[in-house]
């Protein structure tokens, strides 16, 4: 296989290896690495090969993919012992599909150009199920030669690409995308909520909303679990409490006033309180649910 057909993908989790996964389908020779040993066995049956250290993942491989939690968590892949920084050979790129704040992307990219390495931001949406069907949206943010360096790669992830400007730029656009989302889900949730309340058929209420202006992906795919009050795991409510934490931190830098947001991270700090920042983010439906005296 040639070279370019390599790929380092590093770190495992809910979306990493669904991604990694998807690379490997395509006919990349992946090799892989996770915090957490043993992390996703079934990988290996994709011919995916598993390493010790980020060091051992990228030291062959032009292009490594890096899909990890927070900031931190990137700085300790590249620049920590035994991290990318420390065995990729010059010119490799480094696609971050974590969701860390734009700075923390112009400065990662400035120290890897320090050492002859190239990056791209490139965070991407569409939950574990976009993961697992190779369908999500990806925002890039780069030099023009690096984003069409990194197409191959992100085409076998996502089905929407977009360029968005230099780097930092995918990060910024992740933040207007989980701003806008944290609206989408308060809204759907006092709809449902409201639709409870008033005694109505909310399976059927559902059917006749989506043929209108209130129709959204959050209605279509999440409102069972808020009616349900079940929430099974597609993206924490914990991870997206981080990402409005770069929001919120974004818009008091540029002046901008996010009251729907600012709202959306208290309800999910109670709900992170009460042991729940492990359920999916539809969770927020259970605190309307609460405090509209549904739930004991």
């Amino acid at each position: 296989m040639a070279a370019m057909d390599k790929v380092a993908f590093l770190g495992l989790g809910t979306m990493g290896a669904a991604m990694a996964a998807n690379l490997a389908r395509a006919g990349f020779a992946v090799t892989a690495w996770n915090r957490t040993p043993g992390r996703a066995p079934d990988l290996a049956d994709l011919g995916i090969e598993m390493t010790s250290t980020p060091a051992e993942a990228v030291g062959d491989t032009p292009i490594v993919v890096v899909c990890v939690s927070d900031t931190p968590d990137v700085e300790a892949v590249l620049f920590g012992e035994d991290g990318v920084a420390t065995a990729a050979r010059a010119e490799t790129l480094i696609i971050d599909c974590s969701t860390i704040a734009p700075s923390g992307s112009w400065d990662f990219a400035a120290r890897l150009r320090e050492r002859g390495l190239r990056m791209v931001d490139a965070p991407v949406s569409g939950g574990s199920e976009g993961a697992k069907n190779a369908t999500l949206t990806i925002f890039v943010g780069g030099d023009e030669r690096d984003v069409e360096h990194a197409r191959p790669v992100l085409n076998a992830l996502g089905r929407t690409i977009t360029h968005v400007g230099p780097i930092g730029a995918g990060q910024a656009v992740k933040a207007v995308n989980q701003v806008i989302l944290a609206g989408a889900y308060l809204g759907v949730a006092e709809g449902i909520v409201l639709a409870m309340k008033a005694g109505l058929d909310v399976e059927q209420v559902v059917g006749a909303l989506s043929g209108g202006a209130a129709q959204s992906w959050v209605l279509t795919n999440r409102s069972a679990r808020m009616i349900d009050n079940d929430y099974p795991l597609g993206f924490k409510v914990a991870l997206h409490r981080k990402d409005l934490g770069i929001a919120l931190d974004l818009a008091a830098q540029l002046g901008a006033v996010l009251p729907v947001s600012a709202l959306a991270a208290q309800l999910e700090n109670g709900l992170m309180t009460n042991g729940h920042g492990d359920d999916d983010m539809s969770a927020l439906a259970r605190s309307i649910r609460g405090m509209s005296g549904l739930d004991d």
